[in-house]
């Protein structure tokens, strides 16, 4: 077992990245069902800087548990340094990667040396890439693909009551992805490609390039021209930006086509049913059997993760800084080991 105490990233007040504080903590103890990872690396995600923030825009009773002082962080990989006895999935010395009790706990404790998480959260570290691009895989990637492929849970949404079961995506389905640069962008425009789907990329222009070579069919500079007024009929908008504009996107689908929104905005159900379309999202789950099948299509060369810069743990707030600039193109990593 390691020493007992580690490096961290922890806040004792809510507030902007200057609250991010490197410090001394208590290395934890993995309790039954769960492997204490050393980590290597970090993704950056925004309900990072919400619970840094200290969530003020959400409802009392939506918001997870969570207290301070605080170790933000839930994108982890590493190599495995113990395991709970009852565990038998994993091995001390074993490559992993896990999105750590997400949405149950804002306290992932992944800005550290070392994280414990609950085994069916991790999966192997696929072998193709280094730790920093798979730090980058796990909740953008299981937003991709819990939005476009299989949910692979049936808790509901808090902001709906309608399940979400994503469409068959096929040779004939056009899928329209706003965001298609940033962390959830870039991967789900490759599992839609993965499928055979048509994609419609918008991001700014700057990323152009970067999208066609994942394999965009077409591209829509949105400093340039308004997607919902260029496109018409498609099958599927995922929208990654998602909230309150998230409506205008309504005019691009077909007939039996749908809106998916990260986050959730405000949507009239009378409106949608008198067009013909349905408005569904899910929230992400952590799900190291899914995290499997992504490791799968990333060894395989199909899904690559884009990052868009690293920092060291220490400068976590630097990095922070670089998520409020926004424009981000693939994922921000923090490095540890």
């Amino acid at each position: 077992m390691p020493k007992n105490t580690m490096r961290a990233i922890r806040l004792h007040e809510y507030g902007g990245p200057e609250v991010l504080r490197y410090e001394e903590a208590p290395v934890p103890r993995p309790g039954p069902g769960e492997v204490l990872v050393r980590v290597h690396a970090v993704g950056i995600n925004p309900p990072d800087w919400y619970a840094r923030e200290g969530m003020p825009d959400v409802p009392p009773e939506l918001k997870p548990p969570f207290d301070l002082p605080l170790i933000p962080g839930t994108d982890v990989s590493g190599v495995v340094e113990a395991v709970a006895a009852d565990v038998t999935g994993f091995a001390a010395g074993d490559e992993v990667i896990g999105l750590v009790r997400f949405p149950t706990s804002l306290q992932g404790s992944a800005y550290a040396e070392y994280v414990t998480a609950p085994a069916s959260d991790l999966a192997r570290k696929p072998t193709a890439v280094d730790h920093v691009h798979a730090a980058g895989l796990p909740m953008s990637g299981l937003t991709a693909w819990q939005f476009l492929i299989e949910v692979g849970h049936d808790h509901p949404s808090p902001f709906q009551e309608a399940q979400h079961r994503p469409m068959a995506l096929a040779g004939e389905t056009t899928v329209l992805v706003n965001g298609a640069a940033g962390g959830v962008g870039h991967l789900a425009l490759q599992l839609a490609k993965w499928k055979g789907a048509r994609v419609i990329a918008v991001a700014s222009g700057a990323h152009e390039t970067f999208l066609r070579e994942l394999g965009a069919d077409e591209f829509i500079d949105y400093t340039k021209e308004r997607p919902e007024e260029a496109v018409r009929d498609v099958d599927l908008v995922l929208d990654t930006v998602g909230g309150p504009d998230s409506s205008r996107f309504l005019r691009t689908l077909k007939r039996g086509g749908s809106l998916y929104p990260v986050y959730f905005g405000e949507f009239d159900d009378e409106e949608n049913a008198k067009l013909g379309v349905t408005v569904t999202a899910t929230q992400v789950r952590s799900n190291g059997a899914q995290l499997v099948e992504l490791g799968r299509l990333i060894d395989a060369g199909t899904v690559r993760v884009a990052i868009d810069s690293t920092f060291a743990l220490a400068d976590a707030r630097a990095a922070h800084e670089r998520a409020a600039r926004g424009h981000i193109r693939g994922k921000i990593v923090l490095t540890v080991a």
